[in-house]
């Protein structure tokens, strides 16, 4: 038993230095405040001139880009490898209702690798300039006809700035015989708009078709319900994201980030305004009839108000019972003039007026309970009834809120096919933004999910594999902490030891009893039948409390270690926090 409190009382000492090491390291982040590590490293560079050198770890795996190539029919398709603008349109158009300074779409586009890639030979489409309109276009292959087959529409986006106020999205340009790519702009036809934007906390996933009213011939935007799904992660964390858009001929679509559907519905229920409107409206020429009565309650004709009901009794009163204050100064007024001011040099009396000092509060009032005249506190009247209203009764007359009557719609029509939308033949980016370098990447447009999913694969999938394999695992970051604070050697190390300690303590521990081989060995007198039965309860007795005893250490011992554990796992979480993050730290003295 002493042994194994001494282990305890060893095992706390040693959790303790490292809590505390670890505490007074998080409190001396300051420039002014030498670190624990720095100290810690200093202490032990001398030994480590002495070690021979340990190998390096090994290199971090690399992931090799490869073009993606599409595996299946496609519309259009754009990976930018080939590092031009081949196939791709700049506008020359000005914008309407605008400044001319700004009208012009003159924002800058390049194809770029993307800022601390780990793909190098990927590059994507860029939007340099920050606070100009900025239009670009390209032609797909063919135009696409909605009919019996799903429209899947996929992009990547990376905020490489992260974005203050801008938008990321694609519009399909709708085919029509006006259509010019040269002249692209705000105004221009399009049948889909769809993906990224965002202003202020505002952050929003489009999706807005263009919807033919099929009795007037005119269109009409129809946005999707905003998704449930929280979307600033997507904005933020200077991340390439995956974008996919799918609309089914049942009319049910799929919005999808990073291959997760954040929203989904059907273009009858879940559009705004909906493509069908309602088969009877209110008659604009209905007019209320001027003896309609639509109050539920009127005051009762019948009520009377009491003789005793005094409209004119007051709210308050003074109070009667009140006693002046003794000291009460009633001849000290509660502010007297400064005796220490004195008259400007530069006042004028003419122009002025004659000076007066400021008001102070008079010193004799500081002393006493009160000063100036004593009026008596105003209490509630009791009496008080207030003006004489008649009760509330049912309005036998009344006759419900009025309503228009309701009329056949004379613009109602029922398509239920809103997916068969106007063909489109040309994919756009038609932005305005005051954050620059938005990364797009990886286009397609096609009917078949498979051929999606490995276009996805091959391009966003394998920059996910790449930013995976860049990120050290837990090890490294437990290794790499370790080197920078070396007092978490203790932490791994009491993490690992304490498990076998508390195998050997509770093996090894333990009340050994004499056999009879050593009653043989000396004159001491063997107990007979009936003193064996009681020492042999007297020995089940002990073992239990020894079987009890050892429990309560086993569970003390499971805490100690969790909570060991616990400290390191809080640590790599802060450690990785911070590794994200620059942090001022005293340089290292060489």
């Amino acid at each position: 038993m002493e042994l194994k409190w001494l282990l305890y009382v060893a095992l706390l000492a040693l959790g303790t230095f490292a809590i505390q090491a670890h505490d007074m390291d998080d409190d001396n982040d300051g420039d002014d405040v030498v670190d624990i590590e720095d100290d810690l490293d200093d202490g032990i560079e001398e030994v480590e001139e002495s070690k021979p050198e340990t190998s390096s770890p090994p290199p971090t795996p690399k992931v090799t880009y490869r073009a993606p190539v599409p595996t299946g029919e496609v519309y259009f398709v754009e990976s930018f490898d080939k590092g031009t603008l081949d196939g791709w349109i700049l506008s020359k158009a000005k914008k309407d209702d605008t400044d001319d300074e700004i009208s012009k779409y003159d924002g800058k586009w390049e194809v770029q690798d993307m800022k601390d890639t780990k793909l190098p030979g990927d590059k994507g489409l860029v939007l340099v300039t920050r606070a100009k309109h900025h239009a670009i276009s390209s032609k797909l292959s063919k135009p696409f006809v909605f009919d019996t087959k799903p429209l899947i529409i996929q992009y990547e986006v990376n905020f490489q700035n992260g974005i203050e106020c801008g938008g990321a999205y694609v519009k399909l340009l709708s085919k029509t015989p006006e259509l010019n790519l040269d002249q692209f702009h705000d105004k221009t036809p399009y049948t889909i708009m769809f993906g990224p934007d965002k202003c202020g906390e505002d952050y929003k996933l489009h999706f807005i078709f263009r919807h033919k009213n099929p009795k007037t011939g005119k269109y009409e935007e129809k946005h999707a319900k905003r998704p449930d799904a929280d979307l600033k992660t997507y904005f933020t964390d200077k991340k390439t994201h995956l974008y996919t858009l799918v609309l089914n001929p049942d009319n049910s679509f799929e919005i999808l980030v990073d291959q997760t559907v954040v929203n989904s519905g059907n273009l009858l229920n879940d559009m705004s305004p909906p493509v069908n409107p309602p088969r009877e409206i209110e008659d604009p020429n209905d007019q209320k009839p001027e003896d309609w009565d639509e109050r539920p309650k009127i005051p009762d004709p019948d009520a009377v108000k009491p003789d005793d009901w005094d409209e004119d009794a007051p709210a308050k009163i003074p109070d009667e019972n009140a006693v002046k204050p003794e000291g009460w100064l009633d001849d000290e007024p509660e502010y007297v003039a400064d005796p220490d001011a004195e008259k400007p040099e530069d006042w004028d009396e003419d122009m002025d007026g004659e000076w007066e000092a400021p008001q102070v509060a008079n010193p004799k009032c500081e002393s006493a309970p009160g000063c100036g005249t004593w009026q008596r506190p105003m209490i509630d009247n009791p009496n008080y009834k207030g003006k004489w209203k008649p009760p509330m009764i049912d309005n036998v007359n009344y006759q419900g809120i009025w309503k228009p009557r309701k009329i056949p719609n004379p613009d109602f029509f029922e398509d239920l096919e809103p997916f068969k939308m106007t063909p489109f033949s040309a994919v756009g980016l038609e932005l305005w933004s005051m954050t620059s370098d938005i990364f797009f990447d990886n286009f397609i447009i096609c009917t078949e999910r498979a051929v999606a999913d490995d276009w996805a694969n091959d391009g966003w999938g394998l920059k996910k594999a790449a930013d995976g394999a860049a990120e050290p695992g837990v090890v490294g970051q437990m290794m790499a902490a370790a080197e920078e604070r070396p007092w978490l050697w203790v932490v791994y190390i009491l993490t690992v030891a304490l498990p076998v300690f508390l195998v050997v303590l509770f093996c090894c521990s333990g009340k050994k009893q004499p056999s009879a081989a050593e009653y043989k060995k000396t004159d001491a007198p063997q107990p007979d039948v009936m003193s064996e039965e009681k020492e042999e309860e007297k020995d089940k007795g002990d073992k239990e409390e020894e079987e009890e005893e050892e429990t309560n250490e086993e569970k003390l011992g499971s805490k100690f270690w969790l909570g060991f554990l616990h400290v390191s796992t809080n640590f790599l979480q802060e450690e990785e926090t911070v590794n994200r993050s620059p942090r001022n730290r005293k340089p290292r003295k060489d």
